[in-house]
């Protein structure tokens, strides 16, 4: 009985432990983006991996995978340095989506998933965006994997 004691407690100490490391590891990879970061500077400390980790709440209507289908959203396959609104021909993009024009890069991207309403106002993407940079930097990070 007394060695469930202290085995808890090693147990309870690994786990409080574990969970830690993640936001020590988020602390580190933002004093390495510098003191004011740019979006260049959180792509440096992105993560894929945490990116992709993000990106299970964005596959409830986005897919990634190469000749997968779309769902509620277009699937993102490629989408890093495809034009804008025009990535998935029969995908049907809204107009003000296709009004913004141009290719997604990082800095786009990362405006998007901050605000979509913002970036491209009457959108039909119903998501409030990932208020979090290191988070955005993140997915785009996972994005650019994604070719």
């Amino acid at each position: 009985m007394r060695a469930r004691g202290p085995l808890a407690l090693v147990i309870a100490a690994m786990l409080l432990l574990s969970g830690c490391s993640s936001d020590d590891k988020d602390a580190r990879r933002r004093r390495a983006a510098g003191p004011a970061p740019s979006v260049e500077s959180y792509a440096r400390v992105a993560s894929a991996a945490a990116g992709a980790r993000l990106f299970t709440r964005c596959s409830a209507c986005h897919s990634v995978g190469q000749g997968a289908p779309d769902l509620g959203g277009p699937n993102l396959h490629g989408v890093i340095g495809a034009e804008i609104g025009q990535n998935r021909p029969r995908f049907a993009y809204t107009a003000a989506l296709q009004k913004v024009g141009g290719r997604w890069t990082r800095a786009r991207m990362d405006a998007w998933l901050a605000n979509p309403q913002r970036f491209a106002p009457g959108t039909a993407m119903a998501f409030a965006g990932l208020a979090d940079p290191l988070d955005r930097a993140d997915v785009i990070a996972y994005l650019e994997t994604q070719r």
